[in-house]
């Protein structure tokens, strides 16, 4: 069973995210999302769970030295009952070994007596951070926060039905989603650890996300497979000013498919490594001339 600490310098997961970042100097989160019938042939024949772990440790391995955070989809593991779960947990924790921060993808969203248990179920998982969906009030995300977990709170997520709700708009001006960051932004003065769930292909609504919420880590699904570039996710970004108390500029960029199934066949770790390192890449070289010419 893992143990979470958190205090006013931030949680956990803030804190291993600090050194991941120091250590490959750029904020990409890969996401973690296995699917049976996408797996590398060597791996796809073994039984799913086992499957699964080969597949998440040869990731985490390959990705280590280029990302800083690893989110993995509970609802891939869960699927396959015992079995899956321990795959999740057995890859959770050597994504911890490697000095990765990780966030469970599972948008638990519930009254705060069951948030409790949700939230103890994941910290005995072994993730340090979990995506919330807060419709219920944001009584219901504290409980993860109580339990030491950083939250990254659903605000404007990328699918391309989202607009139905989070754009709905207010009689008192303003958007569903911006509410809702206002909420996550509130919350956030008051304790450590949290963030906001925003979705890469919904640039043009970065500056007043931004504006709504400031000081936020804003977790980017939608990097790659769903079409956002790089240069997408600039327009999220902190001022240049923020960039010694926050080097990763309040940016936490996700790829998963683009990453995990960069290749198949008896290297597809070595496709993986390289699609990890250019993204990388470019992710340094993106927001270094950003900041220079801001």
């Amino acid at each position: 069973m893992f143990s979470m600490q958190h205090d006013s310098a931030g949680t956990d997961f803030d804190r291993t995210l600090r050194q991941a970042h120091a250590r490959c100097g750029a904020p990409l989160c890969v996401g973690i999302d296995p699917v049976l019938e996408k797996l590398p042939e060597g791996v796809a024949g073994n039984e799913p769970g086992k499957a699964f772990e080969a597949f998440s440790r040869g990731v985490v391995e390959a990705v280590a030295p280029h990302a800083a955070v690893a989110k993995f989809q509970s609802a891939c593991f869960e699927r396959f009952g015992a079995p899956g779960i321990v795959a999740l947990e057995a890859s959770m924790r050597a994504a911890r070994d490697a000095g990765l921060a990780v966030i469970l993808d599972a948008k638990r969203g519930d009254i705060d007596f069951s948030a409790r248990h949700y939230a103890a179920a994941a910290c005995n998982l072994g993730a340090q951070a979990i995506t919330v969906n807060a419709f219920q009030g944001m009584e219901t995300v504290e409980p993860y926060l109580d339990a030491g977990l950083a939250v990254f709170v659903l605000v404007r997520t990328s699918n391309p039905g989202s607009a139905d709700v989070q754009d709905v708009p207010l009689r008192n001006g303003g958007t569903l989603a911006m509410h809702l960051g206002q909420l996550v932004a509130d919350l956030g003065r008051k304790r450590p650890g949290v963030h906001a769930v925003v979705g890469a292909t919904q640039h043009d609504q970065s500056a007043v996300l931004r504006a709504v919420m400031p000081d936020q880590l804003f977790l980017l699904p939608g990097l790659g497979a769903q079409g956002a570039t790089v240069a997408d996710l600039c327009a999220f970004a902190k001022h240049p000013s923020h960039s010694e108390e926050d080097p990763t500029r309040g940016l936490l960029p996700t790829a998963s498919r683009s990453v995990i199934y960069a290749g198949s066949g008896s290297e597809w770790r070595d496709h993986v490594v390289s699609a990890a390192d250019r993204l990388n890449t470019d992710l340094r070289e993106a927001l270094s001339a950003e900041t220079t010419t801001s």
